[in-house]
């Protein structure tokens, strides 16, 4: 499975919003400017997640985006599906042989679990031994 630019710059708006949870909404253009990606583009992708209920919008004048719940209860898998679609690397319903058919569902099993394992809180808080800042403190 290959993960599009949709997935990658959906998890950056997300990742984005969960750094700034609690703080207020936060607009797409200081996204954009933010990551330097195309504010239409990011545009694009707020929908489905809007509509999927992971992100809310605020309107006015100092209006913009939000988590829809906290950054420990929303996973990459829930922002891959939205605007990837379902997690597979192959289509291994078609698969004839059992052993191919078996191995493309653990593969998928392994991706779906890592993806449904990584919550934005994680990803925000990784640092780049691999520990999470947030329980640095607990060590």
């Amino acid at each position: 499975m290959k993960v599009s630019t949709k997935g990658r710059y959906g998890l950056t708006i997300m990742m984005d919003l969960a750094r700034r949870y609690g703080e207020g909404p936060t607009s797409l253009k200081s996204v954009a400017e933010r990551h330097q990606l195309s504010e239409h583009y990011l545009e694009q992708l707020i929908s489905p997640l809007r509509n999927a209920g992971l992100v809310r919008s605020v309107r006015g004048a100092y209006g913009g985006y939000i988590l829809a719940r906290s950054p420990e209860e929303i996973t990459a898998g829930d922002v891959i599906r939205v605007l990837e679609g379902p997690i597979s690397p192959v289509e291994f319903s078609e698969e004839d042989d059992p052993a191919r058919r078996d191995l493309w569902k653990r593969i998928r099993d392994a991706i779906a679990d890592v993806l449904d394992n990584t919550t934005l809180a994680d990803l925000i808080h990784f640092t780049p031994d691999g520990q999470s800042d947030a329980y640095m403190f607990y060590i």
